[in-house]
């Protein structure tokens, strides 16, 4: 049945990705000050949501692996932290791309980049704590704290500082008056950009604690 649900997952997965390559670089128009920049944006976007979502569930199943001692949750939330380091690098590379062509280097400690960067050393900390930690109780338990403690910083470092300086980084999708300014072929673009990957996340975790259940197994 999971074999099933898990071959399902990838085939939406494939034809959403090609609905969505398809309307990033045939549909979606050159946007005012960006051109066709803005197709970056499509990938760019879409990675950085991930990560802020494997990072929160992260926590989630921390929290699980606490209150029920189910070392699934430890799995769980392992390779749900790595996926969202995973995910922020690939948010930093897109980003980095989209910074040289359009203000003429790769980085420049905007502080986007910046609150991205100290993200990368607290979760890059995260998978140093448990590769140094071989009872597995014990790493399971300190590193469901640290991923609760971790959790606490990133909404911080993702939507509140970086909108308390002023930044080179494009305006977010919902400006700061609370409204969505976006033509809506680039927002249908956009949701379906974040669709596919959060898909991609979501079955990128059930394979990988699958494998470690037939390790177990073996």
């Amino acid at each position: 049945m999971k074999l099933k649900q898990g071959n399902f997952l990838l085939a939406a997965i494939g034809l959403l990705s090609v609905v969505l390559i398809y309307l990033v670089f045939c549909v979606v128009p050159p946007a005012e000050g960006l051109g066709n920049y803005v197709r970056i944006a499509f990938f760019h976007i879409p990675v950085a949501w991930v990560s802020v979502l494997a990072f929160l569930m992260s926590a989630g199943w921390g929290a699980g692996y606490l209150r029920r001692q189910d070392m699934r949750f430890d799995a769980l939330s392992a390779a749900s932290a790595k996926l969202g380091l995973i995910f922020v690098v690939l948010a930093t590379v897109s980003g980095a791309i989209f910074s040289k062509l359009t203000w003429g280097a790769y980085w420049n400690w905007d502080p986007r980049q910046t609150t991205i960067f100290v993200l990368l050393l607290i979760y890059g900390a995260y998978l140093t704590l448990r590769a140094a930690m071989p009872e597995p109780k014990r790493r399971a338990r300190v590193t469901a704290v640290y991923s609760l403690f971790s959790f606490l910083t990133v909404p911080f470092l993702v939507f509140i500082i970086p909108r308390l300086y002023f930044s080179l980084h494009p305006s977010p999708v919902i400006n700061g008056s609370g409204t969505i300014a976006m033509d809506p072929v680039m927002l249908m673009t956009l949701m379906a950009g974040l669709l596919d990957a959060t898909l991609i996340y979501a079955w990128l975790v059930q394979k990988s604690v699958s494998g470690k259940d037939k390790e177990a197994l073996a």
